[in-house]
């Protein structure tokens, strides 16, 4: 654990899981489907497919390459998907509205705040 790192307890199906002050995890490898729901509840997001959707491509992604997705891939990607208007950017920071996909979005995905943000 990061020292002086404020925490917060999540509880997941009966499951402690901690994440950081703003809801990212701490500790990658205790992430479920079931993060997705608890978090999502916490941050006041109700929950659709798209954002289920968003949230597979982000640890996809993580997966694949071991880095967070940027925004510009992200509707890339969601343009071929989605179409044009829902494939956009302000459509994705529409669905995630407290930080937008790339923060929002990692925050369910249960992966780490990028790079620069504070």
């Amino acid at each position: 654990m990061y020292p002086n790192m404020q925490t917060r307890t999540l509880i997941v199906n009966g499951k402690e899981i901690l994440t950081d002050g703003e809801g990212y995890i701490v500790y990658l490898d205790q992430w479920t489907e079931d993060f997705i729901e608890a978090q999502a509840e916490v941050e006041g997001l109700e929950l659709t497919d798209e954002h289920r959707e968003v949230v597979a491509f982000l640890r996809h992604y993580y997966q694949t390459h071991g880095v967070q997705c940027e925004v510009r891939k992200m509707v890339k990607h969601f343009k071929q998907v989605w179409g044009k208007e829902r494939g956009s950017s302000r459509y994705l920071h529409q669905i995630f509205p407290r930080g937008g996909p790339q923060k929002q979005g990692n925050r369910l995905a249960g992966l780490l705040r990028t790079k620069g943000e504070h």
